[in-house]
Parts: C-alpha cells; structure tokens; sequence
C-alpha cells in the first residue's frame, strides 16, 4: 500500500475528482500514531482528502489556473490527533478523562464507561443503584454483573456503557450488520436549488470558506474538529448550545479556536435560533438521529426552509440499525467494534493511540462540507453529508492499509506546536495538519468564554 492509496479512496467517497489526488505529497514519519491498526495511514487519509477538498473549492473561488498542491505531513498530523493532550491553559494541563471513564473488569468479561460530564456519571451511578462514586465501589458492583446487562441497564438509565465485543462478535450484531452496506460518507442533493454563487476570494492566505456562515450544533471532539477546521478556512463558525448542557472547559479551549460560542434554548429563544438558521449556508449536527428534527433540522426540513443549504450530520453509531438512537463517544466506539481487542492484550483491552475515530471523522466531515460547497457551484442542489464513527472504525479495522513508514522520524510534537493569549488564559496548542500552497496556517481568533458571544453573525 503507498501514502496515496488510502487518500484516494477516501477522496473517491467524497466524490473527488481522481486526477486531482496527485496534488497531494506525503511526508511519512516514523512513530507517529504507532498502533497495531493503521491509524497513522487513516489520519493521513482524512487530514489529506480535507485539505484537498479546501485546495478545491480554494482554486474555484479564487479563480485559480490549478489547484494548489497540497501537503500532508504525518508530524502535523499526529500532534493534531492528540491536540487535547498538547494543550495547556496557563502552564495547566487539561482534564482528559474523569475517574468513571474507564474499563471495568466484570464477571464475564469487561465493559468501558463514560461519565465525563456530571449528568453522564449521576446516571451511571443510578443504573449502579450507588451513591458513592468512589473507584473502590463501582469496581465492585461491576465485577458481579454481566457486561451486556451492565450495557443494557446503564443504557435504560440514559448513561453510557459499552460491553467489550471482538471484531467477529460486532460482526454478527445487529448494528454491525446495519453499519457493513453503508459507504464511509454518505452524501447526496435533496433538491434542484440553483448553482450557489460563490463570492471570489483572493489574498493571503488564501480562505476558501471566506464568507460562508456555519451553524455548529455538534459536541464533543469530532463535530468541533470538523468546524474549528472550517474557521481555520475562513468560515464565520457559531457554535450553539443548549444552556442546560454543561459543557467541559478544556474541551472547549481545545477545539473553540477559530469559533463563537452561544447558548440558546430551541423552544425559549425560538425566534433567535430561527434567524440565526435563516441565514446559515451551513448546518453542522452532532446529536443523535432525529433528536433534532422536532425543531426542523432534519435535512430535508432545513432545504425547503432554507434553500441551497449543506447539512452535515454526524453520530456515533449511524442513521440506521438498533443502535441509532443511543448516544456514544470515541472510546466507546472503540470497545463495541472490536477495535480494543486488537489493541489490547488477553489480560487487558487496549485503546488506540489517539481518539482517532473523533478526530478522523471531524476531517471528514470538513471535508464532505467543502466538497458540497464545490459541486453547489457547478450543479447547484442543497446537500447532506452524513458520518459516524462506528463507520469510521470498521473502515479501520477492514478497509485501511498499512504502508512504510519512510526514513524521517516522529521525534516530538514541538515543531507543531504554537503558543498564543486568549480570554481562557496563555494557550499553548496543535497547530493545524490541513496544509495547502497559499492557504491559511493557522486559526485567525483564539477560542473565547464558551457560550459568551451574541447570538448572531459577524
């Protein structure tokens, strides 16, 4: 397998032009994103085909004789797949994981839980029938139980548990099986809106998302990384949240660069959100299958609503099958597909070496939005674009190839990294991996107070 191979087949999902795939150059380092699985050869699939696609629509907008050539280095990209972990809010170093987030052995066999977020963690303590959340105390109440009954019962409880599956037993699940006939990026026109005409952009650098307003109703690492990638590009992003979600801070100073943030109750400040949506060219979502279609956001509502709109969705575990409807994050994506039992050992289940499930489908998801934005300006249509991590990994586990590593070395993450002041404090972050002759190399605004901007556009 070569550097290109596995960007090509990730371009072909998108709907790329093949010849533009030579565009691309690849610098392959050792020691980065060292897995069993290839998670090197995935991350630089997905930072590649995205800065692609910027380089695209980049070249259309500035009226460019050929598309800029674009380059992929794998240090860059590595640093970005651990970004939360290079970050430092005033010489502090973030919150990761609370206590609760973790593997559990049970009776027969392991379960992973997520309590990142208060409500997430009083919910697993419930289904637990706990008040104490001391390690020592949950450890045991688990070693007596069933892994599937802890999933179940935890689910039933609105919480977030996942039992340990090999590759073979997702294979035969119900939502394994729903997941195998779908394409990586599901994409398609939901109607016949004329061409979008696209404002042309020049100057240094060169943004090719300059002017278009970004609705970014995502949480939680991959939707944020796909919209801080589309600030990045010049993009003007608001992100909007529920006031009655807490939100973790250092999540949102990882992938708040670039963004405004807000909040707003859907229902209370209806009129609010409804002109914010009136003039979005894009729509980013993160939430579950259909949990916001009651507000009109289903693609379909928002393309009558808003014509020549781009939805992008986004879940963890796809738009069909069993599963659908229940929540879930990377490290549980991971358990349930078999991918921590490649990693880990007959004593243990093992982890990949980044949320590379997140951060993937974050580039893809940007890079199914550009993509959109370039075909609107030739074919018109509004557009969706649909991902899930649970696709993400089984594209991992079966469809990515290994390919050499080539002579350089991953020696560190300082040359990719960069220092700057914000409202949160000094900051030091990843810089971004998505690199293209001209364009931009790094954010414009340094995240702010997350939900303390106006609710409306620049």
């Amino acid at each position: 397998m070569t550097d290109i191979e596995d960007i090509e087949y990730v371009w072909s999902a998108l709907g790329g032009d093949p010849a533009l795939v030579p565009r691309i150059s690849v610098t392959a380092r050792k020691g980065a994103l060292e897995a069993r699985l290839p998670v090197r050869e995935l991350a630089r699939a997905c930072v590649g085909a995205c800065a692609l696609a910027a380089a695209e629509l980049g070249a259309r907008r500035g009226g460019l004789r050929e598309v800029p050539g674009v380059r992929v280095d794998d240090g860059a990209v590595a640093t970005a797949f651990v970004s939360e972990r290079h970050l430092l809010i005033s010489g502090r170093a973030p919150v990761i994981f609370a206590p609760l987030s973790r593997f559990w052995r049970t009776a027969d066999g392991w379960v992973r839980t997520h309590a990142n977020y208060p409500h997430h963690r009083a919910r697993l303590l419930a289904a637990l029938g706990l008040s104490d959340d001391r390690v020592s105390v949950v450890e045991s109440v688990l070693a007596e139980r069933s892994a599937v009954e802890v999933e179940e019962s935890v689910y039933a409880a609105s919480g977030l548990a996942v039992a340990l599956r090999t590759p073979e037993e997702w294979a035969g699940h119900p939502q394994g099986v729903a997941l195998a006939g779908r394409p990586l990026v599901e994409r398609g026109r939901l109607d016949a809106t004329h061409a979008r005409v696209l404002a042309p952009v020049d100057g240094d650098p060169l943004l090719p998302a300059a002017g278009l307003r970004v609705l970014d109703l995502t949480r939680v690492i991959a939707g944020p990384v796909a919209t801080r990638t589309l600030a990045l590009l010049g993009a003007d992003v608001l992100r909007v949240d529920p006031p009655q979600l807490p939100e973790l801070p250092d999540q949102h100073a990882d992938t708040g660069f670039g963004k405004r943030s807000t909040r707003l109750d859907l229902r209370a400040d209806r009129r609010a959100f409804e002109e914010l949506l009136a003039a979005a060219d894009v729509v980013v979502t993160g939430y579950r299958p259909g949990a916001l279609d009651r507000f009109g956001l289903s693609p379909e509502a928002l393309a009558e609503r808003r014509p020549g709109v781009v939805v992008a969705q986004l879940s963890a575990w796809g738009a069909s099958g069993p599963w659908r409807e229940r929540r879930g994050f990377d490290s549980l994506v991971q358990v349930a597909t078999g991918i921590a039992t490649a990693e880990g050992t007959p004593e243990r289940p093992g982890a990949l070496p980044a949320q590379a499930l997140d951060h993937g489908t974050g580039y893809l998801l940007a890079a199914g939005v550009l993509r959109a934005l370039t075909e609107q300006s030739y074919e018109g249509g509004s557009r969706f674009v649909r991902l899930a991590l649970a696709r993400t990994a089984a594209w991992l586990m079966h469809g990515v190839g290994g390919s050499d590593a080539g002579d350089d070395v991953y020696e560190g993450a300082d040359e990719w990294l960069a220092e700057t002041g914000s409202a949160l404090g000094r900051l030091r972050y990843a810089l971004p991996p998505v690199s293209f002759a001209g364009g931009p190399v790094d954010w414009g605004r340094a995240p702010g107070v997350w939900g303390a901007d106006p609710a409306r556009w620049v």
